[in-house]
């Protein structure tokens, strides 16, 4: 799961601004992954966050959460099991399995755009986000990747469509809980600020548990670059 690094819009955004929609992006794929899935009784997922950070004015700044999809990585013990399921039952379980992949697909370019309208003091809500509006904020190969997969899935065009609205009202929801927002504030500004090239996925789930606890204060979000 990575940020494109292009937009369909002309608009143009200033380096320093996209380091922190990358780190939001990847920082809500993370949330997703550990906190999504748990949320829903699935089996815990690998990942790492990789970050290329620049050495010279000249380089870029890059972050992608690696691995993370959980219809690729389900427990062996697991995938033997729906040999004792009914057909029916498994079908189920990988029906689970991909709608919460695809939902934190969809939960990365989400959290940029709530980044971005925090930053212009813009109201984000349900209805002024669609599916498409997600390039606009880095979500090409994650939308490409999410299509895949009901593609894959569900053979009737306007159910898939209809799956995807429903997918996406639940990362929408996810990003709009205050506890998981206040997770993705706390791991993107650690993404940003940690000179690591690798954040292991140890350490964002300890990121996340931290923030969860009743005593962490809710960070505020710095905005260096102001536009608009």
């Amino acid at each position: 799961m990575e940020r494109n690094y292009y937009s369909t819009t002309s608009t143009f955004v200033h380096p320093n601004e996209l380091n922190w929609r990358t780190a939001f992006h990847e920082a809500g794929h993370a949330a997703a992954i550990h906190l999504g899935n748990r949320q829903k009784q699935l089996p815990p997922v690998f990942f790492e966050i990789h970050v290329k950070r620049p050495v010279n004015a000249y380089d870029d700044f890059f972050a992608k959460v690696v691995d993370g999809n959980l219809i690729q990585n389900l427990p062996i013990a697991v995938v033997e099991s729906f040999n004792d399921l009914s057909d029916d039952n498994q079908q189920h379980a990988c029906q689970r399995a991909y709608e919460a992949d695809v939902v934190n697909l969809l939960v990365g370019p989400l959290a940029e755009a709530k980044y971005v309208s925090i930053r212009d003091d813009e109201v984000f809500n349900i209805n002024l986000i669609s599916f498409n509006a997600l390039h606009n904020y880095g979500g090409c190969s994650d939308l490409e990747k999410a299509l895949s997969y009901l593609d894959h899935f569900i053979a009737s065009k306007s159910q898939r469509e209809e799956k995807m609205q429903e997918l996406l009202l639940q990362a929408f929801r996810f990003i709009d809980n205050r506890r998981h927002w206040k997770c993705i504030l706390n791991l993107a500004h650690y993404i940003l600020d940690s000179q690591q090239e690798i954040i292991s996925c140890d350490e964002a789930i300890g990121i996340f548990d931290r923030c969860l606890t009743a005593n962490t204060p809710f960070r505020s979000v710095s905005y260096p670059f102001l536009f608009g």
